[in-house]
């Protein structure tokens, strides 16, 4: 009875293990935040995600740089060893395109109201293509920085209707008040290695984004050949805060597909 036994446990143990090795395994998301903003951005995308049984790792970008923010996000890929979906909003966008260059285990890029700059283009040149962002007027006093250089800010009473609109006023003060700063450098720094063009993207934007114009988006969203672009009505800037269900639904095609 015991040899019994102990056989039955020992044939279970070998069903679950391979049931185990037969499940995929899940990519990891990581999400890179843009300018005004830090990774609680991210938090009703994430909680979606870890339900659904996905690693996630909200980056902290330094908007310093594009170079050196880019340079931080491959580092933190550097460690990941299962695939990796890597998600950019706004600014978040240059970053991770220049961040997946060259990377392997990178299999998708999600674009979330963000750019998607080409060689020699930087994100206030490629922001102000097209006509409707109405950012410029919104920006704070520029911070001057030790060495030289400019942080930039958005006014606290102007924060909520240019950037977040569809976000409750109590959210939407918070988030101005708890704003990252980005460096008037890394706006205006060129782009130079775009992913896109190697690693299949996915877009999701805004109708009322006053950041980058609706307009930009689409173009950026064809001209990367898009696997899938979903316009939000009404969604301001922050479509990942006002709507993560469909922002996280878009992360999930992605990582699921071949």
């Amino acid at each position: 009875m015991h040899k019994l036994f102990a056989g039955l446990a020992l044939a279970g143990a070998m069903v679950a293990s391979t049931a185990a090795l037969a499940a995929p395994v899940k990519p990891t998301v990581v999400l890179v935040h843009g300018a005004f903003a830090d990774s609680t951005s991210w938090n009703g995308v994430v909680k979606i995600l870890e339900k659904d049984g996905y690693p996630v790792i909200a980056a902290a970008n330094p908007l310093r740089s594009l170079k050196g923010d880019s340079e931080y996000v491959a580092n933190i890929l550097a460690g990941i060893k299962t695939p990796v979906v890597l998600v950019g909003h706004s600014y978040g966008g240059p970053v991770i395109s220049e961040a997946a260059y060259g990377n392997s285990n990178v299999k998708a890029l999600v674009y979330v109201s963000a750019l998607a700059p080409d060689v020699g283009e930087s994100t206030a040149a490629l922001s102000g293509r097209f006509p409707g962002s109405t950012l410029g007027p919104t920006l704070a006093a520029p911070v001057t920085l030790l060495g030289g250089g400019k942080d930039l800010y958005i006014q606290q009473d102007k924060f909520h209707d240019q950037f977040a609109a569809d976000v409750s006023n109590a959210d939407a003060k918070l988030m101005a008040v708890t704003q990252r700063p980005v460096t008037e450098a890394a706006l205006n720094e060129a782009a130079t290695e775009p992913a896109w063009k190697a690693i299949p993207s996915w877009f999701v934007y805004g109708d009322k984004d006053k950041n980058i114009p609706p307009q930009a988006q689409a173009f950026m969203a064809q001209r990367a050949h898009s696997k899938q672009t979903v316009v939000v009505k009404g969604a301001s800037h922050v479509v990942m805060v006002s709507n993560p269900k469909i922002v996280a639904g878009l992360i999930e095609t992605a990582a699921s597909s071949k």
